[in-house]
């Protein structure tokens, strides 16, 4: 699960832009985006699949059921 302010959700409203030390937030949101990209292509060149929740997705629990069972790989 990334938080939507940390992790930069695009076009959430939660992703909003601190008005002070503006550089600063830029540089650590930049980092953060950038950590999870390698992140996530290091879990999938391990043979991980990846599917990223976003904090305001969980306040919809059924929402966030439906995109797991989406996900689900189902092997006999």
């Amino acid at each position: 699960v990334h938080g939507c302010f940390w992790h930069r959700h695009e076009n959430c409203r939660y992703a909003y832009e601190p008005k002070t030390r503006v550089g600063f937030w830029s540089e650590k949101f930049d980092r953060n985006v950038a950590r999870d990209r390698d992140n996530i292509d290091a879990l999938y060149a391990l043979g991980w699949r990846v599917l990223v929740i976003w904090e305001c997705e969980t306040w919809n629990k059924e929402k966030v059921k439906q995109r797991l069972m989406e996900n689900v790989v189902h092997t006999v």
